[in-house]
């Protein structure tokens, strides 16, 4: 399906991409860390079972996020206004946004949990930033480049109809 350069679909597109990516990242981190591996639950400063009725609501979340975002992309779809290299980059944007976030407001301000504990932070911390930051890079480089090949298939279709 060729893509709609309608604008108004461009919020839409980013938005549905950056749940759909907050969505992912927390389920996996839920998944991996939480579940797989024991690191840490979403609210350490109190008992286990605290710890996991704070796990089932972060999941929700997750979910929540998740599935709002695959109701938008749907309408998207339907209405032939599904830019996919915008939902990408909104996709990567929100996923790293949403890592970085965790990691500085919820692992270092807040306290909330750390992502491991009795060994060395520093390494662990370093690559979660690091892929925070190279999702965020990643988002904003294909948001910019849906932006250019939107303003060349504009430019080009207002030319040939003056």
């Amino acid at each position: 399906m060729a893509e709609n350069n309608n604008m108004s679909n461009y919020p839409k597109n980013l938005w549905s991409g950056f749940l759909f990516g907050i969505g992912l990242v927390a389920f996996i981190d839920e998944a991996v860390f939480h579940q797989l591996l024991h690191w840490h639950h979403f609210y350490d400063k109190s008992t286990t079972g605290i710890g996991l009725v704070s796990d089932g609501f972060f999941h929700a979340f997750s979910w929540f996020a998740t599935v709002g975002s695959l109701f938008m992309l749907a309408d998207l779809r339907r209405r032939g206004g599904w830019l996919p290299m915008r939902w990408f980059g909104g996709l990567f944007l929100g996923a790293g946004g949403f890592q970085l976030y965790d990691g500085t407001i919820q692992h270092k301000l807040m306290g909330l949990h750390q992502i491991r504990y009795d060994v060395n932070i520093v390494p662990y911390d370093m690559v979660w930033y690091i892929t925070s930051v190279l999702m965020i890079i990643i988002g904003i480089a294909l948001l910019a480049r849906s932006r250019r090949k939107s303003s060349k298939t504009g430019a080009t279709t207002n030319h040939a109809n003056n």
